[in-house]
């Protein structure tokens, strides 16, 4: 009797080992509707939260005065609170926003509002000063260790004009790109899937609460190239696997098109978490250690669009191309052509079974469940085969 536990640790070696060797060990293609639904519910929470709660965004896009300080005063840590105290005392009005960027001694007070004049700003300096004493690099409290930066409104939404730009443009270039190199069917469904990233990115950043400055619109455009060129490595695949298939009654187009995405399905893996290294070195040594804001900005970024950029080039962005693809008449002609054969070998072979088969046999019992478990697999994950090479010995001796 075979033990359960080895046959169990038997099928998920072998669901492993196709995995590496892709040869179509997920059904990712036939399954689509479940990622449709998957990724259109992802899409509707990131809408609803845009529209509800916003976006924070940065003093570069709204405009304001940004104070920022040490961390470490006279009394100990400075909270964000306590900074926000002295700001009301000292103008009669509360402050936007108080943060604490970074870690440790690196870390930072930011304090940012309306766009202030030289007087009022001058006196909250003295205010801070005066209540928290913030410690600057010679290790005393000095009003030198408070900064501060003004932007105007206009600067702001000039930032915000010319970052649409870029992404329009950046779109723009894409599906030309795309239209050109392939055909429209891919160039559409490789759009859909960066519009699809575009939305999910944005919908993250809304739902955390992440601060939208500069570097996350750099952020932005860089992960769209990596999903883009995830896209196109999955999309050349598929064309290769396809070519001349209209022809061919052995696979229809979504299974061809499947195995093609299991084939490069690891390298996409590899890639993305190749790219994720760097990323989380930016993250922790950049922000945690350096206490740098831009760099927390650039790296959450990154980090949220190299993961929501794999998955959508991998189950949206070819689930798309098939349905596309299946809307031509002539790919579903040549499906049909493909089910037709298949039934009518599976008739022929059940012809031949049921005159050699005998229900009291076990082991042709065996066999032909074996052979059941075979047409079913080969039905729904189409295998490799290997190609004859002409001049190799067949291995048969002559008699």
């Amino acid at each position: 009797m075979v033990d359960e536990n080895t046959t169990t640790a038997g099928k998920r070696e072998s669901i492993f080992r196709r995995l590496y060797v892709g040869t179509g060990a997920f059904d990712v293609v036939g399954k689509r509707k479940r990622w449709y639904l998957f990724f259109g519910a992802l899409v509707l929470v990131c809408v609803a939260s845009m529209g509800i709660k916003g976006f924070n965004f940065g003093i570069d896009f709204e405009g304001g005065t940004q104070l920022q300080m040490p961390a470490n005063g006279k009394n100990g840590q400075i909270t964000e609170q306590q900074a926000k105290d002295v700001y009301a005392e000292a103008l009669g009005r509360p402050a936007d926003e108080a943060q604490k960027v970074g870690t440790g001694g690196s870390s930072t007070i930011q304090l940012r509002s309306e766009t202030l004049e030289t007087s009022e700003v001058n006196k909250l300096k003295e205010a801070l000063f005066e209540k928290l004493g913030p410690i600057g690099s010679t290790g005393q409290p000095s009003v030198q260790a408070i900064s501060d930066s003004a932007v105007s409104a206009s600067w702001g939404g000039e930032i915000s004009r010319q970052a649409l730009i870029a992404l329009g443009v950046f779109l723009l270039a894409v599906t030309l790109f795309l239209a050109l190199y392939f055909d429209t069917r891919m160039a559409a469904a490789a759009l859909i899937s960066l519009l699809h990233d575009i939305v999910v990115t944005a919908g993250v950043y809304s739902l955390v609460g992440f601060e939208v400055t500069p570097a996350t619109v750099v952020g932005l455009l860089t992960i769209l190239g990596f999903s883009l060129y995830d896209t196109v490595v999955v999309f050349d695949k598929v064309r290769e696997n396809t070519r001349g298939l209209l022809g061919l009654t052995r696979r229809t187009f979504g299974e061809a098109a499947n195995l093609a995405l299991n084939q490069t399905l690891m390298r996409s893996f590899n890639t993305a978490l190749i790219a994720m290294l760097p990323i989380l070195g930016l993250l922790v040594v950049g922000y945690i250690l350096l206490g740098s804001g831009t760099l927390q900005d650039l790296a959450l970024v990154q980090l949220t669009g190299t993961v929501v950029g794999v998955l959508s080039s991998v189950a949206l962005a070819t689930p798309l191309l098939v349905d596309l693809k299946m809307r031509d008449p002539k790919f579903r002609q040549q499906a049909d052509r493909v089910h037709a054969r298949r039934a009518n070998q599976a008739r022929k072979a059940a012809e031949r079974e049921d005159d050699d088969f005998d229900p009291n046999d076990e082991d042709a019992l065996a066999a032909e469940l074996r052979k059941e478990k075979a047409y079913a697999a080969a039905a729904s994950v189409p295998a490799r085969t290997q190609k004859a090479h002409k001049g190799r010995p067949s291995g048969k001796r002559k008699k």
